[in-house]
């Protein structure tokens, strides 16, 4: 079948209303349950075009059969889109987003969505339901583990690599999928952390943090955005017309294609905005919403609605045509079978990558007296926990087609890390449970080692979505276990594995001789662990969230802004807790390596920028110690004094620089002086005249930063929309 614009304009125009609303309907398979609704898949919704897209459907032989259907028994011949949350792999599984957010590296972002992209279009699939670029800043939140963490142009960053992975140049290629920028609105931002609960932001907020991640996605040519399933200030995303309508489609420019989240429109009708079927049908289609995941509305309610005047028919015609563009795009008319391979043999070939990102995603937060690395030969090593030899919590949340038997635990990977050492391995306790059985054994093989590495913190199904923890803290079993470990008096490495922080008593943050954060590494997380134990690979993970303290202090996050009385210990009347420090246990950005860089002669080119300019910025980081690494300098900005009280820092930009030891790398930035813009009192940008300080440095920590000024000149409101880093270049320059 011909796919041309007039032709699809033709083929909506031949199309009866229940036809038109069968395109416009999602339905599920049996393959994965994500949602409330499960059931089988309705090959009769299919042959009768009732259907145009199914989810939860994978693997050639299934795929093959449902197109034939649609293809050959359908009234109009239609191809289905194949949808699936590939959110970190499909057979072969990398770290979690939030792991992968902490390597900071968009190229790595970009070649795991390549390769996941691949896989899953071997195996039929047409659409991912990803990447997630939800900022989140409370880790109670179980879907944290999801997104980019707490930073608005990391989350942009991540968006665009991960939409350039998926997509690659052209949907046309049978080895790349459409992805999905989700969830828009201020999801991230729910109520207490807890899932599905509204969200209650300010307009500001919105701008800010919740948006430019989706502009950023827009721009990077995304095929489809799925709106939260959480109302914003009594809105839900899905019926919010300004939203999806207003800002993406007018605003941004968005011409593809809506699609709610499972069920999200059936649910406006409990959120009390929709009387019915019909009301909930006008309500999403008329806010732009193109495609009803799984809630079968579209189906029972649109007739109605359109007989009723509640929708127009061209509104109907007009979300058709995208939906049949994007299959257009995608080549199904011209080959609806298209990619349809084995998957197995790319999983094998993508597990090195696999390897280099869960290396790449670790994080050392704590190496006392340089502990880590470990010899490769010695004494006995201890591998105790939970975590140590269980390959399904490997996988992580949202794991798609991964299996846990290809999963190469912790144990396994250590001892494969040190074949000069015995490795000994005792579980301890459960996640949740313990006893004293179980713990005497561990201090028993303990007791035979010289160093113990205890594999802690969270089991796959306590992070994710529907997975928000009220206290996400180290369960009480690991922590009776750690006391037990502690008291033997054996260095002790902790290990946590986790899909968002942890909260960590004192008490073992003290007494662990080392800390690492590890998320849930995917298919090569015991092989990664090893790398970098053994030393093989230098740790280069940081933050891409702040790490709490205390439950008590959440939400947290660095860019807050000034407070007219801020923290002061000394002064009672000041921003502070009684009980709990006000301080994170670690900042965003923390991260250790197995070197030392020293970060200096922070320089700007010109101290006076007139608006539209660049601001050119470099800075010299020098390795010295004694091994090659990795560090991330992350640029920030602040705004003394301006019209709207500004964060203390704003991150603008970051670049990871390798070095040897010895090397020192001059890292140079070219940012468009658009990074200044904020909103004003009227919500439109603008860019002020006065000084801007440069602010770059490992941490976002203030006082360890470098600091350089500017004046800006020339500064107005303005009329472009981009606040972001549309014309940000980082160049290397290695010097010695």
């Amino acid at each position: 079948m011909a796919a041309s614009l007039q032709n699809l304009t033709d083929l909506v125009a031949r199309m009866t209303v229940a036809e038109k609303a069968g395109q416009l309907t999602m339905i599920t398979g049996e393959w994965s349950v994500t949602g409330p609704k499960a059931m089988p898949l309705s090959m009769d919704a299919i042959r009768s075009g009732a259907a145009g897209s199914i989810l939860n459907l994978w693997s050639p032989p299934a795929v093959r059969e449902a197109q034939r259907a649609a293809v050959e028994e359908s009234p109009l011949g239609i191809p289905l889109l194949m949808g699936f949350d590939v959110v970190h792999g499909h057979r072969t599984i990398f770290p979690v987003p939030l792991g992968e957010a902490a390597s900071f590296e968009p190229d790595l972002w970009r070649r795991t969505a390549e390769a996941a992209a691949e896989e899953a279009a071997s195996d039929g699939i047409t659409l991912t339901f990803a990447p997630m670029i939800d900022v989140a800043r409370d880790p109670r939140w179980g879907r944290i583990c999801e997104g980019p963490g707490e930073d608005p142009v990391l989350a942009a960053a991540i968006g665009k690599a991960k939409t350039a992975g998926f997509q690659g140049t052209s949907l046309s290629d049978p080895t790349r999928i459409a992805a999905t920028a989700k969830h828009l609105g201020a999801y991230g931002a729910v109520l207490a952390g807890r899932d599905y609960a509204s969200a209650d932001v300010s307009p500001r907020e919105m701008e800010e943090v919740h948006l430019p991640a989706f502009e950023e996605a827009v721009n990077a040519g995304v095929a489809a955005v799925m709106p939260s399933f959480n109302d914003i200030a009594g809105i839900p995303s899905t019926a919010n017309r300004d939203l999806l309508h207003g800002y993406l489609r007018q605003r941004l420019g968005f011409a593809g294609v809506i699609i709610s989240d499972y069920n999200a429109i059936a649910e406006l009708i409990r959120h009390g905005v929709a009387a019915g079927t019909a009301e909930a049908a006008a309500l999403a289609l008329r806010a732009g919403v193109d495609i009803d995941m799984m809630g079968g509305i579209y189906l029972d309610g649109l007739g109605e609605a359109l007989a009723r005047g509640l929708v127009a028919m061209a509104e109907i015609d007009a979300a058709v045509l995208r939906v049949l563009r994007l299959k257009a795009r995608l080549g199904l008319f011209a080959d609806p079978y298209r990619g349809l391979v084995s998957g197995d043999a790319a999983g094998v070939r993508h597990r090195p990558l696999a390897r280099e990102a869960a290396g790449n995603a670790v994080v050392l937060l704590k190496n006392q007296s340089a502990c880590l690395p470990l010899g490769r030969s010695g004494g006995t090593i201890a591998v105790v926990g939970p975590l140590a030899d269980s390959q399904d919590d490997m996988l992580g949340s949202w794991s798609a087609a991964g299996r846990a038997e290809d999963c190469v635990t912790f144990v396994t990977g250590i001892r494969a890390a040190f074949p000069g050492r015995s490795v000994l391995n005792a579980q301890g306790s459960t996640v949740t449970t313990t006893s004293d059985d179980m713990i005497g054994a561990a201090v028993a093989a303990a007791a035979h080692a010289d160093t113990i590495i205890l594999c802690a913190g969270e089991s796959r199904a306590m992070s994710g979505e529907a997975s928000c923890r009220g206290e996400p803290d180290l369960p009480e079993a690991q922590r009776r276990l750690a006391r037990a470990l502690l008291e033997t008096g054996k260095p002790v490495i902790l290990v946590i594995s986790s899909g968002r922080p942890v909260i960590l008593p004192d008490w073992l943050v003290a007494g662990a001789h080392a800390i690492l954060a590890t998320w849930f590494l995917g298919s090569e997380a015991g092989s990664a662990l090893g790398d970098i134990l053994s030393g093989a690979t230098s740790p280069s993970g940081r933050l891409p969230v702040t790490w709490p303290a205390a439950s008590g202090q959440i939400p947290i996050y660095y860019a807050e802004r000034r407070s007219g009385r801020p923290a002061d210990p000394a002064q009672r009347y000041s921003s502070k807790y009684l009980d709990i420090p006000v301080e994170p246990l670690f900042p965003f950005g923390h991260g250790l390596s197995y070197t030392v860089f020293r970060v200096e002669n922070l320089r700007v080119e010109n101290s006076v920028v007139a608006v539209p300019g660049m601001l050119e910025v470099s800075v010299e980081a020098v390795n010295i110690g004694k091994r090659a690494g990795a560090i991330t300098l992350l640029l920030f900005i602040q705004d003394p004094v301006a019209s709207i009280a500004r964060p203390v820092l704003l991150l603008k930009a970051f670049a990871k620089l390798e070095a040897a030891a010895g090397e020192r790398i001059i890292a140079r930035f070219s940012l468009s002086t658009d990074v200044l813009a904020f909103p004003g009192i009227d919500l439109r940008p603008r860019i002020e005249n006065g000084r801007i300080d440069i602010l770059v440095g490992e941490r976002a920590v203030e006082s360890e930063l470098l600091r350089a000024s500017i004046e800006i000149t020339g500064g107005v409101s303005h009329t472009s929309r981009q606040m972001l880093i549309p014309l940000t270049q980082v160049a290397l320059d290695v010097v010695s």
